[in-house]
């Protein structure tokens, strides 16, 4: 009897200290959650590569803020992460001054050389030339971060690049992750010369793992940027390495397209989502409209009383994710040459208009949303994305890419770096069908100087008090929007853990498309989606979430595994 007693007691004492435990507000943990984030309480970096989350706090215990931490991170990655990161492609960043509360953007996406026409990009049987000189486009990459580092940054532009000078030419070594994209990567890299010498030896293999990976000529390039900031780049040896090596092998950038790039500032894009404030980046990056659009139109559903990936909630966020696309294909281009009427777009009323449109019990058909011949371009998914805050809550949030994995392919002889093949992203049919298509889309039609649009959508959150809630972004291609969505429904909708909100299995659907469904979901529930008219098919693991949470005195940190070698690191004074 005695026994029972102390064992009735030892039982209710346990539970609830565990219930204690979940429902304290001051509990670093949530112990319902099945995974849990990295914590600090001072700083966060959040990438990728776990080199790069290295090299980005360090120089935040050296003094630098968060801007100083994603140059480093963004020159970093170039050196570590070749399939992604880059000084040779271009991307888009999001700036949070916590001093004014203001965001700031850069775009600083790829541009059409002057003398790029459409009919150079087709192959004979009317695609798209995939790889080599001809598809690469002016690089962004380095005046982006060079004009964010001018603009925002602390330490010296020599102290932000050091770490990356010191990988390209002291080396680091080969990680699985590496050896497994250079094996991928073979289909482009080995009709590329100087490519070919630089990641595989003399009979074709890739470098093996654990292998020093020494970058000299990378470290050159890098040494110029260091001293001469953006003419180290856009002017000088490294824009003549550029040019020779596009002239001879028919490339079209000249030292003119170099020396006239700038990276620009625009206004960042917002809606309101139950009460919070969603700041992401406009078009060129249109990928932020397509998040914009898409949450406005679940705003109209009560997802939670669904319950998370059930049946009824992936219909309505496949459903408003397709709506969310259909403007893209008319819309979305460069707003230096097309008027964008982003207004209309994330207007409440027009999405409720399209809310309105769902029929919770079916689907319904891409060519009854958009009346036209609907043809789905599988964007690439090798982009990559950091987040970064600092002890000030200053914070970014920063996507960038090459394009394809490895870009188009191409080394630059003599200076070490990879350039990308985003001259395929224009809209090439332009004027060769009256039906509006991605492939024939008026907005994204190639004009000489332009920027092709992106899916690329670096995210800030502010909770309902105005307070800095959420900093993320993805790689993914054309599902970026769809998963960014999805984080931040699982967080707001379903008070998911911030752990379980990014590593939750996700959805992806577009026009015309499929509806895919990541491992996760049951055969009851894919059943259930079967009887609403969806096709689900099983897809391979999308994006790979790089998030910051801050929920007082508490930062997050989530590095999504869906991408070997992510990391999260931040300083805490906890005790």
């Amino acid at each position: 009897m005695k026994r029972n007693l102390i064992l009735t007691v030892w039982v209710f004492v346990t539970f609830l200290y565990f219930n204690l435990l979940v429902a304290a507000p001051d509990s670093i943990f949530r112990y319902s959650d099945r995974v849990h984030p990295d914590i600090a309480d001072s700083n966060m970096v959040v990438s990728q590569n776990q080199i790069a989350t290295e090299v980005g706090y360090q120089i935040l215990e050296q003094g630098g803020n968060a801007v100083d931490a994603a140059t480093a991170i963004g020159f970093a990655l170039a050196v570590t992460l070749p399939r992604a990161g880059n000084l040779g492609g271009g991307g888009f960043m999001l700036i949070y001054d916590s001093s004014t509360k203001k965001v700031s953007t850069i775009d600083y996406r790829s541009a059409a050389p002057k003398k790029a026409k459409s009919e150079m990009f087709l192959n004979k049987n009317g695609g798209v030339i995939r790889y080599g000189y001809i598809v690469t486009a002016v690089p962004g990459t380095v005046a982006g971060l060079i004009k964010a580092h001018e603009e925002h940054g602390n330490l010296s532009l020599q102290e932000v690049i050091e770490p990356s000078i010191d990988l390209a030419s002291k080396g680091f070594r080969v990680t699985y992750d590496l050896f497994q994209a250079l094996n991928f990567g073979k289909v482009s890299l080995l009709e590329d010369t100087t490519s070919k010498t630089k990641f595989y030896d003399s009979g074709q293999n890739t470098l093996p793992t654990d292998s020093l990976l020494i970058q000299p000529d990378l470290a050159k390039t890098l040494r110029l940027i260091s001293t001469k900031g953006k003419d180290g780049f856009y002017k000088g040896k490294t824009a003549e390495l550029i040019s020779q090596a596009s002239k001879t092998n028919g490339g079209l950038i000249t030292q003119k397209d170099l020396a006239s790039y700038e990276a620009k500032e625009r206004t960042a894009i917002r809606t309101s989502y139950r009460g919070y404030q969603v700041v992401t980046m406009p078009p060129t990056a249109s990928g932020g409209l397509v998040l914009l659009q898409t949450l406005n139109i679940l705003e109209n559903f009560n997802l939670r009383e669904q319950g998370h990936n059930s049946a009824n909630a992936i219909h309505l966020l496949s459903e408003s994710m397709k709506r969310g696309y259909a403007d893209r294909t008319r819309y979305h281009g460069d707003p230096d040459y097309f008027p964008v009427p982003i207004d209309q777009l994330i207007n409440k009323d027009y999405s409720k208009e399209r809310a309105l449109s769902i029929d919770l019990n079916s689907v319904t058909p891409s060519s009854e949303i958009f009346p036209g011949k609907i043809i789905v371009v599988d964007e690439s998914p090798d982009t990559t994305h950091f987040s970064v805050i600092d002890s000030e809550g200053n914070a970014v949030s920063n996507t960038y890419t090459l394009g394809s994995s490895f870009g188009s392919g191409v080394t630059v002889p003599g200076g070490g770096f990879l350039l990308n093949n985003q001259m395929r992203n224009f809209s090439h049919s332009y004027g060769k069908s009256e039906r509006i298509s991605l492939s024939t889309s008026p907005a994204n039609r190639l004009q000489p100087g332009k920027r092709m649009i992106s899916t690329q959508t670096p995210t800030i959150v502010f909770d309902p008090q105005g307070n800095l809630f959420m900093i993320l972004g993805s790689p993914g291609g054309g599902r970026i929007p769809n998963i960014v969505a999805q984080v931040i429904s699982n967080v707001i909708d379903h008070d998911m853990g911030y752990a379980e909100a990014v590593m939750a299995p996700r959805i992806n659907q577009r026009l015309g498309g499929k509806l895919e469904l990541e491992t996760g979901f049951s055969r009851d529930t894919i059943q259930l989606l079967t009887l609403k008219g969806h096709k689900p098919t099983s897809a391979p693991s999308m994006g790979s979430v790089q998030a910051i949470f801050i929920d007082k005195p508490f930062i997050y940190g989530v590095a999504d595994t869906r991408r070997p070698g992510a990391a999260a690191k931040g300083k805490t004074n906890l005790k």
